[in-house]
């Protein structure tokens, strides 16, 4: 009879000890490694959504009236194209991360620690190119619109800092004095 790799130990123990206080002790199972769940319909129905989808939606817009207009100043729009574009990407991506409930995956990020700083550096950013925009437009209406949107775009960013500083900053203050 050989116990090699065949061998398979249990947490239950023989002895009727009933505690595992009797010296047969394994390795225990942990609780089960989280799995990729549907996606979470009450997010997608909250104010931080709705927020979220109206920025990437302001963003697009505005991305889409600079690039279809005809450039005076090559730099300052592209760096308004380039700034829109990975604002809204990084929307995008963490839209998704609450939708599909990847932070209980992903534990090792603070998701609302990097949302909140994902939301003061892409606001400010915007809020830059946006006032560059403004002043290169000549009138040209297209390049007028895409800096609306973005003035726009960061007023609708601006709201999801202070929600993010609710979330990240006064509920971890609050949890530390409890």
């Amino acid at each position: 009879m050989s116990h090699g790799a065949g061998l398979v130990r249990t947490t239950a123990s023989s002895g009727g000890g009933g505690g595992g206080g009797g010296g047969g002790g394994g390795p225990r199972p942990g609780p089960a490694p989280p799995t990729l769940e549907g996606p979470d319909r009450g997010y997608t129905r909250s104010s931080s959504a709705m927020l979220k989808i109206g920025q990437m939606i302001t963003l697009l817009i505005g991305f889409i009236c600079v690039r279809s207009s005809p450039w005076t100043d090559y730099s300052t729009y592209s760096y308004y194209e380039v700034v829109t574009i990975c604002d809204l990407l990084m929307i995008l991506i963490f839209y998704l991360v609450h939708v599909f409930r990847i932070y209980k995956m992903l534990t090792c990020i603070s998701w609302p620690l990097a949302e909140y700083l994902h939301y003061l550096i892409g606001t400010i950013l915007l809020l830059i190119a946006s006032f560059l925009a403004a002043l290169k437009s000549h009138n040209i209406s297209g390049l007028v619109a895409g800096a609306v949107f973005g003035f726009f775009a960061t007023f609708l960013c601006t709201m999801s800092i202070w929600l993010s500083y609710k979330i990240s900053c006064i509920t971890q203050a609050t949890d530390a004095a409890a």
